[in-house]
C-alpha cells in the first residue's frame, strides 16, 4: 500500500517506496497520539503550572462591572422569557435552612477542587492508558473558558442591581469562596460565564461513570454534577445559563481529544507498556509461532 510503480529499461516494474519524511512525521505523529505511562514528577507541575496560569489570567482579565452587570439583566430577562428563571426562588428557599445552605458553602469552595483531584489520581494509578488523553478533555475545557471570562463578562445573580438575590457567603460568614467576603479581591467577580464548576463536575462524573466498576460508584458519577448545579444557583454563583456554557466548553474539549487521539478518551486502552496478561493456565502468552513462556 502507498507504493508506486517504475518501468525500467528491460520492461520490469520495480517498486518505489514511498518518500521517507512522510514515514517521519507519520511516526512522530503516532507517537505524540499514543498512549504512554504518565509520569508523576510532570504531571504534578504540569497540574500545578496550569491551574496557577488559569488564576493568572482568569484574574487579570478586566472587571468590567458595567458591561457585567448588563449583561447578567439580559441572562435574566431571557431566562424569565424562556420560563426557566426560578434561580431566585431555590435561593431564597435554600438559605431558609441554615444547615443546608452552610453545606453547600462548603461543597461550593471545596468539592470543586477535592473531587477532580482525586478522579484525577484515580486515572493516574488505575487507567493509565486513559490519562493522558482525558486529562487533555479537562485542560482545554478550562482553557476555551478563558476565552468566554474575556469576551463575555458576567456578574453572579448575588452581584445584581436590585435582584434581591442572597449572597450566602457573607450572611452565613462561612469560609473558602474566593467570591465573597475577605478574599473576594483576589478573585475576579465577573467571570461566571461559563461555569467551571459544572465543566469540573461533569468531567468527573462521566469519567466517573464511563470507567468505574462499580454500580453505586457510577450513580454517584452521575449525582455529582447534579449536585453541583443545584448548589451554584442556591448560592447565587451561577444561572442556569452559565452551566449550559460550561457543558459546551466541555463538549470543546471532548471534540479535541477525539480528533487528536483518534477515539474518545474512555475507549482508549486501560493501560500502558505493562506485562502481558497471564492465560487461564497461569502462562504468559509466547512469540508469534503460538509457544508459550512458563
Amino acid at each position: 500500500m502507498g507504493e508506486t510503480t517504475v518501468t525500467t529499461l528491460e520492461g520490469q516494474e520495480e517498486a518505489v517506496p514511498p518518500p521517507v519524511a512522510d514515514d517521519k512525521r507519520r511516526g512522530v505523529l503516532s507517537r505524540l497520539r499514543a498512549p504512554r505511562r504518565p509520569r508523576l514528577w510532570f504531571e504534578i507541575l504540569l497540574i500545578a503550572v496550569s491551574y496557577w496560569t488559569y488564576s493568572l489570567i482568569r484574574n487579570a482579565v478586566p472587571e468590567q462591572r458595567t458591561e457585567a452587570l448588563r449583561n447578567a439583566d439580559w441572562i435574566w430577562q431571557a431566562e424569565q422569557h424562556l420560563g426557566i428563571a426560578v434561580e431566585l426562588s431555590v435561593n431564597h428557599a435554600v438559605n431558609s435552612v441554615t444547615w443546608l445552605i452552610v453545606g453547600m458553602n462548603y461543597y461550593y469552595a471545596t468539592l470543586h477542587f477535592v473531587v477532580t483531584l482525586g478522579v484525577l489520581v484515580w486515572l493516574y494509578r488505575s487507567h493509565p492508558g486513559r490519562y493522558a488523553a482525558t486529562r487533555t478533555v479537562l485542560f482545554a475545557t478550562t482553557g476555551v473558558a478563558l476565552v468566554g471570562y474575556y469576551l463575555y463578562p458576567l456578574a453572579p445573580p448575588r452581584l445584581m442591581n436590585g435582584a434581591d438575590f442572597i449572597d450566602t457567603v457573607m450572611v452565613h460568614q462561612t469560609w473558602g469562596s474566593m467570591a465573597s467576603g475577605d478574599l473576594k479581591n483576589m478573585s475576579n467577580q465577573y467571570a461566571a460565564m461559563p461555569s467551571m464548576h459544572i465543566g469540573w463536575s461533569v468531567w468527573c462524573g462521566l469519567t466517573i461513570f464511563a470507567l468505574a466498576s462499580v454500580p453505586w460508584v457510577r450513580v454517584l458519577g452521575l449525582l455529582y454534577p447534579t449536585a453541583t448545579l443545584v448548589v451554584i444557583v442556591a448560592t447565587a454563583n451561577h444561572f442556569w445559563l452559565d452551566a449550559v456554557g460550561g457543558v459546551l466548553c466541555l463538549a470543546f474539549g471532548y471534540g479535541l481529544a477525539r480528533v487528536w487521539y483518534g477515539s474518545m478518551p474512555y475507549a482508549l486502552p486501560r493501560g500502558v507498556g505493562g506485562p502481558p496478561e497471564k492465560s487461564r493456565a497461569g502462562e504468559v502468552p509466547g512469540p508469534r509461532t503460538g509457544a508459550h513462556v512458563s
